[in-house]
């Protein structure tokens, strides 16, 4: 699994938006919006794991700097970090 990381997202976007955008470029097997523990508001950036790394490199490079829910976001494959 890989993950890549969005951020400058709108207030408005949410996990099924993100689900549904980062489909196009393969398997998504989860989702998150970061939200504010105590007003719940998005805090601007995310995660979304991919089932292989081609898939989440695809997505990143197809998806940085383009325009989401009004916002121009920016995309990065994440890198991974040994446990």
């Amino acid at each position: 699994m890989s993950k890549v990381s969005i951020g400058n997202l709108s207030w408005n976007t949410n996990n099924d938006s993100l689900r549904e955008l980062f489909s196009t470029y393969g398997e998504v097997v989860d989702t998150i919006v970061m939200r504010d523990a105590e007003t719940g508001r998005s805090r601007g950036f995310g995660f979304i794991t991919f089932s292989s790394e081609g898939e989440a490199a695809a997505a990143a490079e197809a998806l940085d700097r383009s325009e989401v829910d009004g916002r121009r976001v920016k995309v990065i494959v994440s890198d991974s970090r040994p446990l």
